[in-house]
């Protein structure tokens, strides 16, 4: 998006003093072989690890700290380095070079990278509260784990979307306002599954919800599917949908997902439970052969059945060919039944 030739991510050190790890993109392999070893650190990529600030130069070989380069490593001028942060704390830098057709990176790539490096440390930051939730012992840690996620992550990613729309209004470049609106889609999705972790927090430890149950039913049926079906999860789950609607639930989709192990060729399904408006609706998508028009009507697949579960629930069930082939199963019914 910022049109850099190249660019790398450096990770720091425990010490905070250095690059531990240099990861590239923008050489090819044997360019890499030739230079040799990784940066750890010195020169201007060192200022970002002494003084952790968005640097933007439009010559990097200008710069009072230029440590130049080793031999064999392609030349490179304009520059743009932006910190990775986690609640004050850093973790590594964002290296950028030479962007293409342009003699320095403008503000709109230093916005664009920052929001870039929010994102990546958000990222480390939920990784951070993903694993003390794994091993927190109390609802006490849980619940301040939920109210960090609400008041801090949630909060930024708003942050990051609010800025990428600004961005999406005014940018000028071919297909970076599309772009720009697919992140913030991404960010919109992102937050959507953060809520559900929040909701999922604030469930009882000692009952196993309906969340915890699809997953186990999805890795027993690995065996008949030959896959391991991709399952997600929207809204409070857990806590609104009943035992009662959880065990129709759980049948549907051990008959859905058996069914595309034994009759679609799948090689690939979806499962997708969510709450919403007092609804709750469960879709399983495969990429196989497809129904015929008799299938759709008989019960020999235990159509009929799943059917006629829905509708005792006040519901209804769908099946559908997607434009791109496979079967959709679409199941909703009121969670308060």
């Amino acid at each position: 998006m910022t049109g850099a030739r190249y660019c790398a991510l450096g990770v720091l050190n425990d010490s905070r003093s250095g690059l531990a790890e240099f990861l590239t993109s923008g050489l090819e392999p044997h360019q890499e072989e030739r230079i040799g070893e990784r940066p750890t650190g010195l020169g201007v990529l060192g200022l970002l690890i002494s003084n952790p600030q968005t640097l933007r130069l439009s010559r990097l070989d200008s710069h009072p700290e230029s440590f130049g380069f080793p031999p064999n490593h392609p030349a490179m001028t304009s520059f743009l380095g932006v910190p990775i942060k986690a609640r004050g704390e850093v973790y590594g830098n964002l290296y950028l070079t030479d962007k293409q057709g342009w003699t320095e990176f403008t503000r709109d790539d230093e916005a664009l990278v920052e929001a870039l490096a929010i994102a990546a440390g958000i990222a480390i930051e939920n990784t951070r509260l993903h694993d003390r939730a794994q091993t927190a012992v109390v609802l006490e840690d849980r619940d301040r784990l939920a109210r960090d996620l609400h008041d801090t992550v949630i909060q930024r990613l708003f942050a990051v979307g609010l800025s990428l729309q600004s961005m999406a209004s005014t940018a000028e470049a071919a297909g970076m306002g599309e772009r720009l609106v697919a992140a913030v889609n991404d960010i919109d999705e992102t937050i959507h599954r953060i809520r559900t972790t929040i909701y999922e927090l604030g469930a009882s430890e000692t009952k196993q919800g309906v969340r915890s149950q699809m997953l186990s039913l999805v890795r027993e049926l690995e065996s008949v599917t030959g896959f391991q079906a991709q399952v997600s999860f929207y809204g409070p789950v857990d806590t609104a949908i009943s035992d009662a609607i959880a065990d129709h639930l759980l049948a549907i989709a051990r008959e859905a997902l058996t069914n595309v192990g034994k009759h679609a060729n799948a090689t690939s399904a979806s499962l997708s439970l969510s709450f919403e408006d007092g609804i709750c609706r469960m879709q399983i998508n495969d990429d196989g052969k497809g129904l015929r028009d008799e299938d759709r009507h008989s019960d020999g697949r235990g159509l009929l059945n799943m059917r006629r579960r829905a509708e005792k629930l006040q519901g209804e069930m769908l099946i559908e060919t997607p434009p791109g082939g496979g079967t959709k199963l679409s199941w909703a019914i009121p969670a308060n039944f």
